[in-house]
């Protein structure tokens, strides 16, 4: 019987070469409505270009204020009876922040960001 070599492997000593970046402006190069199939539902992906970064990457969830407090959540997307986005989801509050209509029209913008633990999160306040 042959041994996969992944059952020998150890643990390393190396440190992740995570790299956390700083919250500054970043410009969205494109948008796309993303399905979450744990959550059975649709978020809204936004890729980013952060100047610290060649690389693209994608940002999903915004920080803004409800009741007084700053909450952090996911752009997800939730319609209401007449099949537009519901109003005061994160989602609509992201788009009104931004001056976008429509989730399309996020492309081009450019946008503030905060930190929420080591990710970071479009800033809408």
């Amino acid at each position: 019987m042959e041994e996969q070599e992944e059952l020998t492997t150890e643990i390393g000593t190396l440190e992740s070469e995570k790299q956390i970046l700083k919250p500054k402006k970043v410009k969205i190069v494109s948008v796309k409505v993303i399905d979450v199939e744990k959550a059975k539902s649709k978020k809204v992906g936004c890729e980013v270009k952060h100047p610290d970064r060649e690389e693209t990457f994608v940002m999903s969830s915004v920080a803004y204020i409800q009741d007084k407090q700053v909450q952090t959540k996911g752009l997800w997307f939730n319609k209401d009876k007449e099949g537009k986005i519901q109003k005061g989801s994160a989602l609509a509050v992201f788009l009104d922040k931004v001056g976008a209509k429509t989730i399309s029209s996020l492309a081009g913008k450019e946008v503030e960001t905060e930190l929420d633990g080591n990710y970071l999160c479009f800033k809408a306040y």
